[in-house]
């Protein structure tokens, strides 16, 4: 029978929607046609099977012993003396026969076995495929489409079809995706559960600003540049430390680009994300510097046993080295793996105020809103202007014009 012939076809056509080779595919059929017979037939039989690799067709041949008329028990394994003469008079007891087998002479049965036992010995081998894939991926960038969209995670498929799970938990704040959109995301971790491999994917992650750096800038791919050390606030801010290994090239500016050209478009890929590129040093007070950047800082002293230090600044520019929420400040102690502590350089205005003091008249909740962005003095919130305090706390213009009206005041 056609169907039953050309079984490898058959399977070969469901094989290239997989992730299986044909010489894998071909020893999977070998395998099974081998061990489905050999239940049919008896663990005493001695089967054959050959598949044409070109063709597709399958040979199944069995070998049997010639034995007596009277020794015959196993009609599998064994061969009676007279039927071996019916094909050749030269046969002799002990000798070995050898007949092929037709796919048709097998029966109904044994051909939905044989299905059923290559379609879960392919999967089987698939899901090996591309959990093997994927472990030699992880870290690297992959584009997929989003097929899928869940409360607690996004279902993507990569261009292989392909299942990839990115949580919510690694998706920036303003990632908003539709089924149907492309999405890049590098691969985080791949692990098997019930046997079947589970690939999660990150864009939270620093590796994924890292190979964005990469594809954006060639001196960083070639060995140029190196990135000496990323941390983020996925959606918000990210500091990214850069050597260069040749003198003649800035890295800092050949990051940035002509007019920004090469960081524009990582910033766009993680939805304008703030990233602040450090030409990184071994000198600790220079490299304090320019991780609070852009605050001017007037002293620094620093403890590098302990890997501490204190940072003196005007108190205009202590909400620069803060940061909204703390967090310019809470990116460089990661970045330089040191603990900073900011102190107000007050030599010219030892007449300040501690916002403490202002209980009466200024509520606590708007004092601490203050202190989250480094003013905790009188003077340090007065030599704000009123812009800049509505953009970087939570208050109101009211609620600003009352705390600048009370602490003006106090000075008056």
């Amino acid at each position: 029978m056609k169907s039953q012939n050309n079984l490898v076809e058959t399977f070969v056509e469901f094989k290239e929607l997989k992730n299986i080779d044909r010489p894998t595919m071909i020893g999977v059929l070998k395998d099974v046609f081998s061990s489905t017979l050999l239940r049919q037939y008896g663990e005493n039989c001695k089967i054959e099977v050959i598949v044409n690799d070109q063709t597709g067709d399958i040979e199944i041949w069995r070998t049997r012993i010639v034995v007596a008329d009277k020794d015959l028990k196993d009609e599998f394994s064994q061969i009676s003396l007279t039927e071996a003469r019916k094909i050749d008079e030269d046969f002799e007891i002990d000798e070995e026969y050898s007949d092929e087998i037709k796919p048709y002479e097998l029966g109904r049965r044994t051909i939905l076995a044989l299905r059923q036992n290559l379609q879960n010995k392919i999967s089987e081998r698939e899901k090996d495929s591309i959990y093997l894939k994927y472990k030699e991926k992880i870290g690297q960038i992959v584009v997929g489409e989003v097929h899928q969209v869940w409360t607690k995670e996004l279902m993507v498929l990569d261009e292989g079809g392909v299942e990839l799970i990115l949580p919510k938990s690694e998706q920036i704040t303003n990632d908003k995706f539709h089924k149907g959109d492309t999405i890049r995301a590098v691969v985080d971790k791949v692990e098997l559960r019930n046997n079947t491999p589970v690939i999660k994917l990150s864009r939270t992650s620093p590796i994924f600003l890292e190979r964005l750096f990469e594809l954006e800038i060639p001196e960083i791919l070639d060995g140029i540049i190196t990135i000496k050390k990323i941390v983020r606030a996925p959606g918000e801010r990210a500091k990214v430390a850069v050597e260069s290994y040749d003198e003649r090239i800035d890295p800092v500016g050949a990051c940035v680009g002509m007019k920004g050209s090469r960081i524009h478009g990582i910033c766009r890929e993680l939805h304008n994300e703030n990233i602040d590129i450090i030409n990184y040093t071994n000198n600790i007070q220079l490299y304090i510097q320019r991780a609070l950047s852009p605050a001017k800082i007037t002293l620094i002293k620093t403890h590098p046993e302990e890997r501490q230090a204190e940072v003196y600044l005007s108190p205009d520019q202590v909400s620069f080295a803060i940061g909204k929420g703390g967090l310019n400040i809470k990116l460089a102690m990661q970045l330089l793996d040191y603990h900073i502590d900011v102190y107000r350089d007050l030599a010219e205005n030892e007449d300040d105020v501690e916002l403490e003091e202002f209980t009466d008249e200024i509520d606590t909740w708007i004092i601490k809103e203050l202190k989250k962005i480094g003013c905790d003095t009188a003077r340090s919130v007065l030599n704000l202007s009123k812009e800049d305090l509505l953009n970087r706390t939570d208050l109101e213009e009211e609620q600003i014009d009352d705390v600048l009206e009370i602490l003006k005041s106090e000075f008056e």
